[in-house]
């Protein structure tokens, strides 16, 4: 069986993931804040190629996307607990596939990535944030989650549709 991961087009698609965070479009975001371009991208892989490689794929991306931004939190875990739950869903079963779980699995992941690198901040300050951090980082996390979810049908179904033909059943 052709896996996803040992096919050098499909692996060289995780480059455009640094690529779309850096140049992110303005009119593609709600209150300044863009997508989870990552997980757009990890949901598919992991649901396609299964737990160790999305668990992989999400460590590997998660520290390429640490080196460009958040200074002194980390995305890694978040990213590698996502990837490893997305395989395991896909793994089982019948294939997710309608456009409504799509957007909810991409949505829970994007609250759960921003709830890990709020809670890292938290953590690191010491547990207290003034009113400005605390009312920016929900801000940011359902922004973030909201336009995730919102073309995670579109962007994860055609990814999905894509890699699920390169990869026999």
């Amino acid at each position: 069986m052709a896996r996803l991961h040992r096919q050098p087009s499909c692996v060289a698609s995780a480059l455009l993931v640094p690529l779309l965070v850096l140049a992110s479009p303005a009119w593609l975001s709600v209150d300044g804040v863009g997508p989870a371009w990552v997980l757009l991208w990890l949901l598919p892989w992991a649901l396609t190629d299964g737990p160790i490689s999305g668990a992989f794929a999400g460590m590997a991306l998660g520290l390429i996307l640490d080196g460009l931004s958040l200074e002194g939190v980390t995305q890694v875990p978040a990213l590698l607990a996502l990837g490893w739950w997305w395989g395991r869903l896909g793994r089982r079963g019948s294939q997710i596939q309608r456009s409504l779980n799509l957007g909810l699995l991409a949505w829970l992941g994007s609250v759960g990535l921003g709830l890990s690198v709020f809670l890292q901040v938290l953590i690191r300050e010491g547990g207290s944030l003034d009113s400005f951090t605390q009312n920016w980082g929900w801000q940011t996390l359902w922004s973030q989650a909201l336009i995730t979810g919102l073309l995670a049908p579109m962007l994860v179904s055609l990814q999905l549709l894509l890699w699920r033909r390169r990869v026999p059943s």
